[in-house]
């Protein structure tokens, strides 16, 4: 069953956010695609700033591909010194995309 995963993470930079996605692609800059991303499962990626931090949305193929990818962001995300949020994790009625 498909999952939304909302982060919204008080204090976070776009800067924090901008390097993680380099990270995550293995060193080749921002995120464009699912193709991107070091798990397969990602449906969509939605980023944005917000008055005193970042938003991050996506919306994964299951629970258990989302928490492949959390085995690999969570690190990456300590290590640049981003707060420590919890995901709030739904499941998915519908999923609309182009």
């Amino acid at each position: 069953m498909a999952i939304v995963a909302v982060f919204d993470v008080p204090g976070m930079t776009q800067a924090q956010y901008d390097e993680s996605a380099d990270r995550v692609t293995g060193g080749r800059g921002a995120v464009t695609s699912a193709a991107d991303w070091p798990v397969p499962g990602l449906i969509s990626h939605t980023s944005a700033p917000t008055p005193n931090g970042w938003l991050v949305v996506d919306v994964w193929e299951s629970e258990e591909a989302f928490r492949q990818f959390g085995e690999i962001i969570i690190p990456i995300l300590r290590e640049l010194g981003a707060p420590d949020v919890q995901p709030k994790i739904y499941p998915v009625h519908a999923v609309v995309t182009r």
